[in-house]
This record gives C-alpha cells, structure tokens and sequence, in this order.
C-alpha cells in the first residue's frame, strides 16, 4: 500500500546497507575518526603553547620577566615555533596516517623546550611541566615502545641544557633532582596515557559492537512490528497517529490515507481510546474498521509507565477465524480419512441390499418404495463422506495447456451423458474461439462439475427447469468461466458466507461444494468468486492465470 505524505510513518524499513564494507572496516573508520580529532586537538593546544610563549616574549608582562642571555636566540626560537605550529594544525586536518605528523609535532616541541631551557635557565620548571603534557598527548597516539622514546628524547633535551648551561656557560642551573625527576614523570606518563590509550580503544571497539548489534536488533525489532499480522498503533495525546504498521494501515483502510487524526481515520477507535484513558477498562467488544470492515478487537497499553503516548493493537479477529477453521478441517479431514472404510462397508452393504430387494418380484409397492428411500439415502451419505474426504486429499495441482472451449464443450457433452434430464438447459457461449489456459484439467472438471451441480439445485425458479450458461472468455488477457443460472439469486445476507466450510442453506446440502471449489481454483492460482447478475440468477466466476503469466506484458 502506498503511503501519502500526510499518512503516518509505518514502522520499520528496508534494512540498513553498509555500500560494501564489512562489520570490522566500519568499526575501525569512526575510530581513525577519533585518532585525527585527538590529533587536531593536540596541535590546537600546540599552537596555544607557542601564542603564550610568543605573549612572554613580545607582550606587554615581557618587562617583569627576568632578562635571559640570548634575547635573540628566545625571540626567533618563539616566532618559528608559532609559525610551525600553525603549519602543523593546517596539516592534522588532512592527515592521513598519525604517526608521521605525531612524531614531527612532538619532536619540534623537544627541540623548542631545549632551546628555551638553554636560553632562560629560570623558566626551564615550566617549561618541563608543559612538555610533559606534549609527551603524554603523543603516547596516546604512539605505540608504548615509540612514546617511552619519545619521553626519553625528551629527558635527553632537558638534560643537554642542564650540562649546557652547567658546563659551557658556567652557571649554576636548576637543581640535578629536578631534572630526574621530570625524566621520571615523562616515562611515567608515556606509560599511563598508553595504558590510557589501550581502554579507551577497547572501551570505544566495545562501544561500536554493542551499538551495532543495538542497530540490528532495532532493525529486527521493527521489521517484525512492520511484518505482524496484529495491527500496531502509536497514538499521542492529541490522539494523533505517530507511527502505524503496515496491518494497521491495512485494517484502516482508506480513511488513514491522508490523515494523522485517529478520530477521521477511525471514529469508533478513537472513542474506545478515550474511553480507555478516562475509566482504563478496556472493552473486548469488536468494532469494524475500513471500507473492508474487518472485525477488529482493539487493546490499549501506555508506551512508558508515565508516558503520554499509548500503543494500540488491532488484533484481527478474522485471522483466529479462519485458524480456528483451517485446523477444524484438518482434524476432520484426517478423522473422515480414519473413519473412510468403517463407513462406507456398511454402507456398500445397506445398498446392495436395497437393490436386491427392489429387484424382488413379490415386493409390495409400499415397501418398494421405502426401498428406494434407503438406496438415495446410501447414496447422500456416500455423497457426503466424499466431500468430507475431498478436504483430506487434495492433490497438488498438476497445470497444463488447455483450451477452455473444446474443454467444456466436452464437459457438457459427458454431462448430459452422466445425467439424462432433457429438462435442464445447459449451454456454452464462447465469443472467442480460442481460449487458451494454463490449469490442471482434473481440478477443472472437478469445479466446474461441483458448481454445475450446485446450479442445478439452486438455480432456477420454483416449477422451472434450470437455465445454464457456461461463458468462456478472456478478461484483461486471463482466461474466465462464467458458470451463470437464471434463479432466484442469492441474498445479499448470505453473499459474505458462501464459501465458508458446512454452510449452507439446503437440508440435504453438506456446505462443503463451494469451498472446495475455491480451494482447489488456490491450488491452480486461480480463484472463484461470486458475481452477482441484474436482474436475477447469479453468476460465480473462475479466474484462472494465462499461459506466460510470468512474461511481461
């Protein structure tokens, strides 16, 4: 069924393509994603760390600083460290691998850190406290092998002004205890942000499967609500419809077309609604629903504890109708099938007696015909238990090519054969000459006897012989029979329950013609239905498919 745009959204939905990649590739790509974010923010602070450098050089605190011996020296070392690290935060955006730009940015902050030490001994503490965090940002995104060198580069920096300043320039520097132990807290936190490093990518690897596997499951969840037999309704509180299954949509009808109100797509629905959310008792009653009006039993349930919205469910009764019957007939099928010989051997035996006493000279008339009573009522339960058998063994449908004139045209023949009754009018109109189809012949003859049969009893007026008309044609290219009669017709009353199974409305009828009428016209791909005539008599119609029902038009 096609949706329009004001319809509600029906649940569920094709099932999400990943366009070629496996469940492990898409994994791994929001996790390179987040490795180049963490890379973009670790040269983002680069960047911060060379503006605050620069600020101490060129600003306006640089006077309360202490003068350093190479001015200069300090001045180039902070206007090229600004420069590269704007060029590193241009090139994180594009990198493609991590270990290269990581690698390069954090020796650059080695090389500066040493320069700075070596020029202003005094400001070394804070430079060591802000390369500490360079190395622990590059041991997130470096093996522990690479970022333990890189803590111990760093060391060695710190170490070579420390001797620089202490051995060259003769001057006392910051105490030796100090500088063990910034080496001590680089390889410390080269090693902790590793381990750091190794729980979050498990942390994020478990995140990604546990939200795939919550995806599927959302899927699976909403393609079974989309495929249920039961109609599902999500309703809120201005009771309009959110969110609607596809039997939903079905049971509704076209009155849910173009519309999100519960109350035009389904009056009595939305009263039953309100009716629940005022005394919440809920009425089993069923109401019909559609241009179809199906037989729907409605139950309410809050979609959370405090929630607005609210779940309705359309449960079809129509469906545990016709479960109910079809496990009836099984069961009865197999119980005739059981009980098949036990009967009909009495029932050979009654009516071979029947004959041999109406066969009896010295018979008296009155007996004679009480006689013929009990052979055509051996003949009606004979009658009766092939039907009943007829819903045991039914045999898969054999198709073949037929051509549908000569076919009844030779069916009437043998007819009139089977029952010489020159009252009963049976007739062919074919305005085509050819007809071809594709059924199974024995199941054809075996319809179109049954419904025959059933116009001969049924269709024709009080005192008059029965009319019968076998139409042969082709209806948008399939090929028809029209089995018509000129009787009374049949009641609108009774039209809905005609090929339900032991209905019927004679006193000597089983109710069983018709329906295994339809179901063998099922097993062919065909179908039987009832047609009605202006102007009285009826008219039950066999469609069955063409010959290349599967080539395109």
């Amino acid at each position: 069924m096609a949706l329009e745009h004001a319809r509600p959204p029906i649940l569920g939905g094709p099932p999400a393509r990943n366009h070629g990649l496996s469940l492990s590739t898409a994994s791994a790509q929001p996790a390179q994603d987040y490795q180049r974010r963490e890379l973009y923010l670790f040269a983002l602070y680069r960047v911060l760390e060379a503006g605050l450098l620069a600020l101490l050089v060129f600003g306006p605190i640089a006077k309360l600083q202490p003068q350093a011996g190479h001015e200069a020296l300090v001045a180039g070392v902070s206007i090229a460290y600004f420069a590269m690290s704007l060029l590193l935060l241009m090139q994180a955006r594009k990198a493609k691998s991590l270990t290269s730009p990581t690698l390069t940015g954090v020796g650059i902050d080695i090389v500066i850190a040493t320069l700075v030490a070596h020029a202003v001994p005094s400001a070394g503490s804070g430079v060591a406290l802000m390369l500490l965090f360079n190395v622990g940002s590059a041991s997130l995104l470096l093996s522990l092998r690479t970022g333990l060198i890189v803590a111990s580069l760093a060391s060695a920096g710190l170490a070579v002004a420390y001797l620089w300043t202490l051995l060259i320039e003769q001057q006392q520097p910051r105490p030796l205890a100090e500088l063990m132990m910034f080496t001590v807290s680089f390889l410390a936190i080269a090693t902790l942000t590793h381990q750091l490093r190794v729980q979050m990518r498990a942390t994020e690897a478990l995140a990604e499967r546990r939200g795939a596997e919550a995806i599927r499951l959302a899927e699976i969840n909403e393609l079974i609500i989309r495929r249920m037999r039961t109609g599902v309704l999500l309703v809120d509180r201005e009771a309009q419809i959110r969110l609607a299954n596809e039997a939903a949509m079905l049971l509704l009808g076209e009155a849910a077309a173009g519309t999100r109100s519960l109350a035009e797509a389904a009056p009595e629905l939305a009263l039953r609604l309100s009716e629940w959310l005022r005394s919440g008792l809920g009425n089993d009653t069923p109401l019909r629903l559609g241009g179809d009006q199906f037989e729907v039993v409605p139950r309410f349930a809050r979609l959370l504890a405090n929630s607005d919205n609210t779940l309705i469910f359309l449960d079809d009764t129509s469906l545990v109708s016709r479960r109910a019957e079809s496990l009836t007939l099984a069961a009865m099928g197999r119980f005739s099938a059981s009980l098949a010989h036990e009967i009909r051997n009495p029932l050979a035996a009654i009516s071979y007696a029947a004959q041999l006493l109406e066969e009896s000279r010295e018979l008296p008339d009155g007996d004679r015909r009480m006689v013929q009573i009990i052979h055509q009522q051996c003949m009606r339960t004979n009658s009766i238990v092939e039907s009943v058998l007829g819903l045991a063994r039914r045999e898969r449908a054999t198709a073949e090519h037929i051509e549908l004139v000569s076919f009844l045209r030779n069916f009437i023949e043998e007819f009139r054969q089977s029952v010489p009754d020159e009252t009963d009018n049976i007739t062919l109109a074919a305005p085509q000459p050819l007809v071809p189809a594709l059924v199974d012949p024995k199941h054809l003859h075996q319809i179109v006897t049954a419904m025959v049969q059933n116009a001969r009893r049924h269709g024709h007026l009080p005192g008059e012989a029965a009319r019968i008309t076998l139409h042969a044609y082709r209806l948008d290219d399939a090929p028809v029979i029209d089995i018509i009669d000129r009787g009374p017709g049949i009641p609108e009353a009774v039209v809905p329950q005609l090929f339900r199974p032991f209905f019927t409305t004679s006193e000597h009828g089983t109710g069983l013609g018709l329906y295994i009428a339809r179901e063998l016209c099922r097993a062919n791909g065909a179908s039987l239905d009832y047609v009605p005539v202006p102007g009285g008599g009826c008219c039950f119609r066999i469609s069955m498919p063409g010959q290349h029902t599967l080539l395109p038009a």
